[in-house]
């Protein structure tokens, strides 16, 4: 499993309203299919996010979704970036991503990170924790979640998961990949090296390069070939048709977001990100478009502008 490119839908406020709001959804899902994209991915959250939108705007549940997409398409790979680990037990998350996998015949992914947006878990009645918390949850769940997904029937006492044989049937693959999404090289970074296929990773462009390169060092640790560990970027992109509008759409781009966010024509942001995968050592990149994908031809094309430079 690799995510060369990946399209991710962040943002289910459409101009239809909820009577036609799925289709847009599935139709954004099949243009990216048929214009080189490989993975289609959803955000795991309940209410829309900060420099997004506001709390109360459209926001679909991740696995539901995600199983209604599986049915839709037919070649593209299917991930939340990422799931916030809080919301689930391991054992049932395990089990919803392998029944993802069942009805996708084999193109599930589960992402996974150690949740952040206080709102959903103060509002919706979930633990938030401390940040040290919240992480030894994650490397807990891993633990059980990891076997899972590999027909093991894990025996596991922790301090917040315990299973006891836990066995994962139907499962359509000897393994389910798992992503990690973040930024720590401390906790992140470390996780992902023990129990990842996939790490995305989530920072400013200054500083993309020298985290993929901690992260290999996080392999190097455990004695894991560097090479195995695959990483991505997710970055937000505006496509437009000429430079003039390039400024003017730059300025709906929330301050706090802009130094992970490209605006510009096909060419330039074929040339930019591009340039980003290469030089940073990147194996794949993830771009959504919160602004205008669901627009007809939008996503298209930004496959035909970025599979050639990111896949080639």
């Amino acid at each position: 499993m690799t995510i060369t490119l990946g399209y991710q839908i962040p943002n289910f406020s459409y101009p239809g309203g909820v009577e036609t709001l799925f289709d847009t959804v599935r139709a954004q899902a099949l243009e990216a299919e048929s214009s080189g994209f490989d993975t289609v991915l959803v955000m795991d959250h309940f209410y829309q996010l900060p420099g997004i939108g506001t709390p109360d705007q459209p926001m679909m549940e991740a696995y539901s979704t995600l199983a209604a997409l599986a049915a839709s398409t037919s070649t593209v790979q299917l991930s939340t970036l990422v799931t916030g680990n809080t919301y689930r037990n391991p054992t049932l998350l395990a089990k919803t991503v392998s029944t993802l996998d069942v009805i996708s015949h084999g193109r599930a992914i589960l992402g996974l990170g150690a949740g952040w947006f206080e709102l959903e878990h103060h509002q919706l009645g979930f633990d938030f924790d401390t940040f040290t918390e919240r992480f030894e949850k994650l490397d807990e769940a891993l633990q059980i979640i990891h076997p899972m997904l590999r027909d093991e029937r894990p025996e596991f006492e922790g301090r917040w998961y315990r299973t006891h044989g836990a066995m994962n049937v139907p499962r359509f693959r000897d393994s389910v990949p798992i992503m990690l999404g973040g930024q720590g090289e401390r906790k992140t970074f470390r996780l992902a090296a023990r129990y990842a296929d996939h790490m995305n990773i989530i920072t400013s462009t200054d500083e993309l390069t020298r985290k993929v390169q901690v992260l290999k060092q996080r392999c190097e640790e455990i004695d894991r070939d560097p090479a195995t560990l695959k990483t991505s970027y997710l970055t937000s992109v505006v496509l437009v048709e000429t430079e003039a509008e390039a400024a003017a759409m730059l300025e709906r781009v929330p301050e706090e977001r802009r130094s992970r966010a490209f605006v510009g024509t096909a060419d330039v942001l074929s040339e930019r990100l591009g340039t980003l995968v290469a030089e940073s050592g990147l194996d794949g990149l993830i771009v959504n478009a919160p602004f205008n994908g669901h627009v007809p031809g939008v996503v298209a094309a930004l496959g035909e502008a970025l599979a050639p430079v990111v896949v080639g």
